[in-house]
């Protein structure tokens, strides 16, 4: 099974430090930045290369931005495919303050986009897709781009014969729930777009389940995830409903801990293992990814490391 991810807005990630930050107009003299390149569907695909498997990204990157971002991506190994798009690429700023450690995070919106844009997009995408591949869509929407986006990207996966996996929130996640793309979907959110979906407070691991496992139910999606930070992930497939908790981590920057599950997750699934055991592997590469700086990944060895300490337990 081939692993394709989409990223439709990704972003240029440049991270920095400095001794503390202060307001009133006051200049703050940075650390030398760092720059990765960024956008959900693009730190899927570097999360599976840091774990030694291999996807293509579909990424829609323009202008100088987007040039430096596919020189970065090539130099890491990572097949790219440009998606057009308009403008330039966007860039996401993360500032850490070095007096207590508090990151802050800066994210551009990105490009405006037209209707041909968006009809664009989806061809070339559907020009890459095979039968049996794992087409991923993460990340957020461009400006103009309509919220049923990741959902008509899923449905034509679907109708090749491969499965789509979907990682969205807000109108976007609303749209592919409704749009009951049924065993050809997987669908992945956290608490918080859980809750804002169910239309309710869901303060519980066994909440969280009935949830993901009502929404299976419904048609909605073939698999559903929902995450609960550091209390681990909820999975409901044909298998039953699941839930891996992490062992306790130190945590240095939350920022890639999702894309690395999902990368994982999605490796894991398409070499053949059961639901349960890829989202065993996921939550180690979350709790992975949250021991390393700024914006970089998840590693094959801490995951290796973490992997025997994750609980699975059906619910």
């Amino acid at each position: 099974m081939a692993i394709l991810t989409v990223t439709l807005n990704p972003a240029l990630d440049v991270s920095t430090t400095v001794p503390k930050l202060r307001g009133g107009g006051a200049k703050l003299r940075c650390a030398p930045p760092h720059e990765d390149p960024g956008g959900g569907g693009v730190n899927v695909s570097r999360a599976i290369r840091f774990l030694g498997g291999d996807s293509l990204a579909l990424a829609a990157l323009a202008g100088a931005t987007g040039a430096r971002m596919h020189e970065l991506l090539t130099a890491e190994g990572i097949r790219t495919r440009l998606i057009p798009a308009p403008g330039d690429t966007r860039r996401s700023l993360s500032v850490i303050d070095e007096s207590d450690g508090e990151q802050y995070r800066f994210l551009m919106p990105g490009p405006e986009w037209s209707a041909a844009d968006v009809d664009a997009a989806a061809a070339a995408v559907a020009d890459e897709l095979g039968a049996r591949d794992l087409l991923i869509v993460s990340g957020s929407l461009p400006p103009g781009a309509p919220a049923e986006l990741p959902a008509r990207l899923a449905a034509g996966a679907k109708a090749k014969g491969a499965v789509g996996l979907l990682d969205t929130s807000g109108p976007a996640l609303e749209a592919a729930a409704a749009g009951k793309v049924g065993r050809g979907l997987i669908l992945r959110m956290d608490h918080e777009e859980a809750e804002a979906l169910a239309g309710r407070a869901l303060p519980e691991i066994a909440a969280l389940g009935r949830f993901a496992a009502d929404l299976r139910a419904s048609g909605a999606a073939g698999t559903v995830l929902a995450a609960a930070g550091a209390e681990g992930t909820v999975l409901a497939c044909a298998e039953g409903v699941f839930h891996a908790a992490p062992p306790r981590v130190e945590v240095v920057s939350k920022v890639g801990a999702g894309d690395s599950f999902v990368g994982a997750f999605a490796m894991t699934l398409a070499a053949g293992a059961p639901g349960p055991e890829a989202l065993r592997v996921g939550v180690a590469a979350a709790a992975a990814a949250v021991t390393t700086p700024d914006t970089r990944l998840c590693t094959a060895e801490d995951v290796a490391r973490i992997t025997p300490g994750v609980v699975l337990r059906e619910i």
